[in-house]
């Protein structure tokens, strides 16, 4: 257990690094400052049982959060699990996920995702996110056009008339709301896999946060922080595979 302290919680405080560009998994602050949503809850659950405090590490975005991996900075990080980041980071399997897919623009002739990747269709992305991150590896034929943010994507993907989207579907539920005609495709095209992740280096922990993920889904207890905050689009992941 010392060790686990040791690379965990130096100094006998857990530094959990939360991703606020993540609406679903941080949903704001308590009027007495304190973090909310099922990130933080997280991130509670294991200071909780290690028996040590909590200190938040907030960043603005996911490769912020990703890029301070070894800097020692935090010691586990709420983030999407990506191959890109695992040179620097050991996940466990998720917790949850995500559903990810495209909306169109009025008038458009695309009716699944699966149509997307064509030739000479244009994407726009949030660059860094687990799905921009996925469809770099996976896309043949479309072109990414990235952004810096959420709604920065969108202003690009209306203003510049690209012929779609990526998004996480909840949060392209409250775009296409903002562009009357605008459709959300059926299907997806990935489930963002929402894990824990510590320094690659931290080997002992890694196999402490894999199995009290495991523990927290079968439990109940991911569920019931899904429910406490009301999140929809987000489902208990499964478990993994032994």
């Amino acid at each position: 257990m010392n060790t686990l302290l040791q690379q965990l919680a130096p100094g006998g405080t857990l530094r959990a690094a939360i991703n606020l560009s993540n609406f679903l998994l941080v949903s704001g602050q308590s009027p007495a400052g304190d973090w909310q949503g099922v990130a933080p809850d997280m991130a509670r659950a294991i200071a909780t049982r290690l028996g040590v405090q909590l200190q938040f590490v907030p960043y603005k975005t996911p490769s912020e959060l990703a890029d301070a991996a070894q800097t020692g900075a935090w010691t586990v990080g709420m983030i999407g699990a990506e191959p890109a980041r695992a040179e620097k980071i050991s996940f466990t399997a998720a917790y949850v996920e995500i559903e990810a897919t495209y909306l169109v623009p009025p008038g458009s002739a695309l009716r699944h995702a699966c149509e997307v990747d064509r030739p000479g269709n244009r994407i726009a992305v949030f660059t860094g996110s687990a799905y921009a991150l996925w469809l770099v590896r996976n896309l043949k034929h479309a072109e990414l056009v990235h952004a810096s943010s959420f709604d920065g994507a969108f202003s690009q993907f209306r203003g510049e008339g690209l012929e779609a989207l990526a998004s996480l579907t909840p949060k392209l539920v409250s775009d296409a709301a903002r562009w009357p005609g605008s459709r959300i495709l059926d299907g997806r095209f990935m489930g963002i896999q929402q894990a824990v992740g510590t320094g690659r280096q931290n080997a002992e922990a890694a196999d402490f946060l894999q199995g009290f993920v495991e523990e927290v889904k079968a439990s109940g207890l991911v569920a019931e922080w899904i429910g406490r905050h009301r999140v929809q689009g987000l489902s208990v992941a499964r478990a993994a595979a032994r």
